[in-house]
């Protein structure tokens, strides 16, 4: 059992970030907390919404957190509103980091070749700063070109251009990485760079090499918050004792499992009812 912190946006309408997350890891028996990074009205793609930063409240709330001597297992970042906001929690993630807390980002910013309505490109520098900090981040292909500044192709990568991209994923400090969503030498994949040295929190199983691939079959129909299941999954399962690899693919078949049942819901958008299919984890 593992204490684990979510700091990532609050959706009101919609079972996407901390709304889909927080079940799923409270069902894999990790007691789970929030700091809230925005309250947002819905998910951007209704075409308007509503943004409330929190990042004074955020200001506030860590202090008295360390005054009371609360400590957390791993701690999951997501999306960032400011360079205030950043700079406040790569900080935070740099000192818990020093006494062995997990640090995982998930670089939340776009999909399908662009960013979501409402980024910026120095929204996506902060992100390379975040996962700077991270001891294994999970971008999808499109956020990983955008970290990496690598062209977008919509036909994918070869296994050699993959391999790079995760190698300048690295490079830009995190010491493992993911990327979702994408496509290598013609097949939907998710690819995965382990790291070459220890890493706190979560096993690796290098005798394998530093990178593996897991092949999918793609279900077209497009839900949103499949990334913050697939996260939440990933996360439980690795701090439960699996390796990476192994996490990797319990969290494919469960996102899997849940679009296929889910499929016929008529508003994509809301995302999936995770606390209806939690017998599906």
């Amino acid at each position: 059992m593992k204490q684990i912190l979510l700091i990532n946006d609050v959706v009101g309408y919609s079972h996407v970030g901390m709304v889909a997350m927080l079940p799923i890891l409270t069902y894999l028996g990790h007691p789970t907390y929030n700091l809230p990074t925005a309250l947002v009205s819905n998910t951007l793609d209704y075409g308007c919404f509503n943004v409330m930063e929190t990042t004074e409240y955020m200001q506030g709330t860590l202090p008295v957190w360390q005054k009371l001597g609360f400590r957390f297992d791993a701690v999951c970042t997501g999306l960032m509103f400011s360079e205030e906001q950043a700079r406040l929690v790569a900080d935070y993630c740099g000192k818990i980091q020093e006494s062995g807390t997990t640090v995982f980002v998930d670089p939340i910013m776009g999909d399908a070749g662009r960013l979501y309505n409402g980024i910026t490109n120095r929204q996506v520098d902060l992100m390379r700063d975040m996962v700077g900090k991270a001891d294994l981040t999970f971008p999808n292909y499109t956020e990983a070109c955008y970290l990496t500044e690598t062209p977008y192709k919509e036909d994918g990568m070869t296994w050699e251009e993959a391999c790079l991209m995760l190698d300048n994923i690295v490079r830009l400090g995190s010491k493992s990485a993911i990327i979702t969503s994408a496509r290598v030498d013609g097949h939907s994949c998710v690819v995965g760079r382990r790291s070459s040295a220890p890493v706190s929190g979560f096993s690796q199983d290098l005798s394998e090499g530093l990178y593996f691939r897991l092949d999918y079959e793609e279900i077209p129909v497009a839900f949103h918050g499949t990334g913050d299941i697939f996260s939440a999954v990933l996360i439980g399962h690795l701090m439960n004792g699996e390796t990476l690899k192994e996490s990797t693919f319990t969290a494919m078949t469960v996102v899997s499992r849940l679009i296929d049942r889910n499929r016929d819901l008529p508003d994509k958008c809301r995302g999936i009812p995770i606390e209806q299919c939690l017998d599906l984890l």
